[in-house]
């Protein structure tokens, strides 16, 4: 992915917007190995913050440039009307009882860092990075951008964090937009709208 420069040739049949948020656009379902697909990002659009259920993602911009926000993970996951979950990353003291007593307290998410990625530039995520959102910064109308996402394995649920309590949710299931270039009958839908995650998620 790193070595490909992007053609606008390879990739225009693929980039299907849709006003307000952001598309998943499948390329090709590697055999329920990996999930191949480009994302087309509204100007001023971007995901909610999530985690990519045990994936491991490889990115790179199309066209435009995207900001991706990296965050490092609640000592706790706590799912909306439910108990606090050991983030099975690194912490050993889910039997503590002053931290379980604490876990529950609101919080908000900790930013580990920031990046602009431009033209042809490309990021690796997963899980034991940390947890992450990513969007289209740009603000002039019609500023779309476009991002190639290499997912394996590949999932169809994830969790949403909310910014300003580091509480999660489930996602609902993620489905296509479009698949092999050509708009899906279903959508937008209900499921499809549910699972397409926006800015606005944040403040859930």
């Amino acid at each position: 992915m790193t070595n490909y420069v992007s053609n606008e040739e390879d990739w225009k049949k693929y980039a299907h917007f849709d006003k307000g948020r952001y598309t998943r656009n499948l390329v090709d379902d590697g055999n329920g190995k990996f999930n191949l697909m480009i994302l087309a990002w509204p100007e001023n659009v971007g995901s909610a913050i999530h985690d990519h259920s045990g994936s491991h993602c490889l990115m790179k911009v199309l066209d435009g440039k995207l900001q991706e926000t990296l965050y490092e993970w609640p000592d706790r996951v706590q799912l909306e009307s439910d108990h606090p979950l050991d983030s099975g990353l690194g912490s050993d003291n889910s039997d503590d009882e002053t931290s379980s007593s604490s876990c529950c307290k609101a919080a908000p998410m900790v930013v580990k860092r920031e990046t602009i990625l431009h033209r042809d530039q490309c990021a690796y995520m997963s899980d034991q990075l940390g947890l992450h959102r990513v969007s289209n910064p740009l603000k002039a109308a019609g500023a779309g951008s476009l991002s190639l996402h290499l997912y394996t394995p590949p999932y169809e649920t994830c969790k949403t964090f909310n910014e300003k309590s580091s509480m999660a949710r489930a996602s609902g299931k993620c489905v296509f937009f479009s698949a092999g270039g050509e708009k899906l009958q279903s959508c937008p839908s209900a499921a499809y709208l549910a699972c397409s995650l926006t800015e606005n998620d944040k403040d859930q």
